[in-house]
């Protein structure tokens, strides 16, 4: 057994500078003269324990922890795969998160995604309050200890970052998260811990990576332990087509050993993929992750590491998968058998009423099938790749039972042309972008206008509860038609039929006069004048009757079944006494 690095992903909004932060880790130790002593791998920089003490220097120390984990495994990839992609069956494969929020900014969309994720997938995360070099009035110190930066700034300055971090708080407790900055957090298992820093100054990277190192040391040691000489198991974050390579993937290995040569089974579009690993690839020690041509080759890696691995058959291999090492054939079925079930668990396609989701990766389409969850969004159809007119024909039949199910859900996707023609031609709504809570915004907004509208209709055209008591003293005209003055309970317009409490009917609504003009309708506590043709005032009605509007059995079942929660108190109890009178 040994004790491998934590995999620690960098999450947060576009611009608010992760790689910034990633680059002064990386600089940091350059300045040091430390450049060989760090692996940059693929979508990953690997920094080890004795780097980490050379930049925190004191304040490592001042923990007073024997250090037994190697180092850090820090994920860089962009965009939402940054994390989405790090999952295992059941969960993620990162430790521990860097959630970067812009200290004048604040939250963002993709700040708001990332915390949704993180919660979803049960991550615990530390948040860099990134730019304070650019707070009103901050004077850059040359230190990477915050501590002892802040020390330095006029007392309006350490007031201006204290105000900004507290809007990060306040942000955070809208999900329930209590946090504080990092220096006043007595217990870490209950509040996030936030650290001021700046990716351009460095200023506070030296209490960033002091912090991810000892809560990983402290509360993951027993999780990090892993088989030093099993067989690898990994996640694939990225595929790729390299030149002179063919399709390669990128992979985070978590755990075991991978070797050139061995049998891996990778989740794919049409099922598990069996191929043999061609060749195990690092990029060169410090170079740039997007740069072609850097790569150094080896026979061999253990967890924690970010390798990409070359390999025959990867065309149809999809991110976000998971990647096991078989080199028996029992071994190679038990893992074709947990990668299809797997796959079914996210890739699926029901019978039952629900909405259609298509994303670029199976990490984006369990976050969303894991948020859909949240808010009670039954799923008809969940997969990977383009949008095909196969998707709209079958939100087209959702439509026909539930409008608001009758959706697609595209992210990060292409959309073709005629794909979206024909979605246009039967009216059916996509929903595409590539942030997770824009989706969910964006279908929040137009659920509410659809809601909106369907009550404007149905409020023209159902019957709604309603009751009139004739007011005594306010008989205008005894028959042909009666008009009578009455007081208004729930809602009544013309057109109505009116019935005593024994069911039996004494006339329609005529016409409605409020304050000498005629109107439609009247609400409750309104006291208006009403013509009924049909009744007769003193033989089928009297003064102090109170009367009930006849509400069809139809009417009454959508009222019942979709507009419950719009009812008041007062008409949820003139509906039960309608139903007395029809016993």
């Amino acid at each position: 057994m040994k004790i491998r690095q934590p995999i620690i992903a960098v999450v947060g909004h576009i611009d608010h500078g992760k790689t910034t932060i990633l680059d002064k880790i990386r600089g940091t130790t350059v300045a040091r003269k430390e450049a060989g002593a760090i692996t940059q791998h693929v979508g990953a920089s690997e920094i080890p324990l004795d780097i980490i003490k050379k930049v925190c220097g004191l304040l490592l120390a001042r923990l007073q922890t024997e250090f037994t984990i190697p180092g850090l495994l820090m994920i860089d990839t962009p965009g939402h795969e940054a994390f989405t992609n790090l999952r295992k069956r059941g969960g993620s494969i990162s430790d521990l998160a860097i959630l970067v929020v812009d200290i004048n900014e604040g939250f963002k969309a993709q700040t708001r995604e990332a915390i949704s994720i993180l919660k979803q997938f049960k991550v615990p995360f530390i948040v860099a309050a990134n730019k304070i070099d650019l707070l009103p009035g901050w004077k850059s110190q040359k230190t990477v200890c915050f501590a002892e930066s802040f020390k330095s700034q006029p007392p309006h300055v350490q007031q201006e970052l204290d105000n900004q971090l507290y809007k990060i708080v306040i942000s955070l407790s809208d999900y329930g998260i209590e946090s504080e900055r990092y220096d006043r957090v007595e217990d870490y298992t209950k509040r996030v811990a936030i650290v001021p820093v700046s990716g351009i100054t460095g200023e506070g990277i030296g209490e960033l990576l002091m912090l991810l190192t000892g809560l990983a040391q402290k509360f993951l040691e027993k999780k990090l332990k892993i088989e030093v000489s099993g067989p690898a198991k990994g996640s694939v974050l990225e595929v790729k087509e390299i030149k002179g390579l063919g399709k390669t993937i990128d992979v985070i290995i978590y755990d075991g050993i991978l070797k050139k040569g061995d049998t891996i089974v990778v989740g794919g579009t049409e099922g598990p993929i069996v191929t043999k690993v061609r060749a195990i690839l690092k990029p060169s020690p410090l170079k740039e992750l997007r740069e072609k041509g850097q790569f150094q080759s080896v026979d061999e890696v253990s967890a924690a590491a970010g390798i990409k691995i070359s390999a025959p058959e990867l065309d149809n291999a999809v991110a976000g998968m998971s990647l096991k090492v078989a080199n028996t054939k029992e071994e190679i079925e038990k893992a074709k058998e947990e990668l299809q079930k797997e796959i079914k668990e996210i890739l699926f396609e029901k019978g039952e009423e629900g909405v259609i989701i298509k994303a670029d990766s199976v990490g984006a389409v369990e976050a969303l099938e894991g948020m859909f969850k949240q808010i009670n969004l039954p799923i008809r159809k969940a997969g990977i790749g383009i949008l095909t007119k196969s998707d709209v024909v079958e939100a087209k039949l959702m439509k026909e039972k539930n409008k608001l199910y009758g959706v697609i859900f595209a992210f990060n996707i292409e959309i073709p042309k005629d794909v979206k023609q024909l979605a246009d031609d039967y009216g059916i709504k996509i929903f595409s972008a590539d942030i997770i809570y824009t989706l969910f915004e964006k279908y929040k907004d137009w659920k509410e206008q659809q809601i909106e509208e369907e009550r404007r209709i149905a409020h023209e055209k159902l019957i709604w509860p309603g009751k009139v008591k004739i007011l005594k003293g306010y008989v205008f005209r005894q028959s042909n038609p009666a008009v009578v003055g009455v007081e208004i309970f729930g809602r009544i317009k013309t057109k109505v039929r009116l019935i005593r409490n024994d069911g039996k009917e004494v006339g329609e609504i005529k016409e409605i006069q409020h304050e000498g003009k005629s109107v439609s309708e009247a609400k409750s506590g309104d006291k208006v004048a009403i013509s009924i043709p049909k009744a007769v005032v003193g033989r089928t009605i009297h003064e102090g009757d109170e009367l009930l509007v006849f509400m069809p059995r139809s009417h009454l079942e959508i009222i019942e079944s979709k507009f419950l929660n719009d009812l008041s108190e007062e008409e949820l109890i003139i509906i039960e006494e309608f139903k007395q009178s029809q016993k």
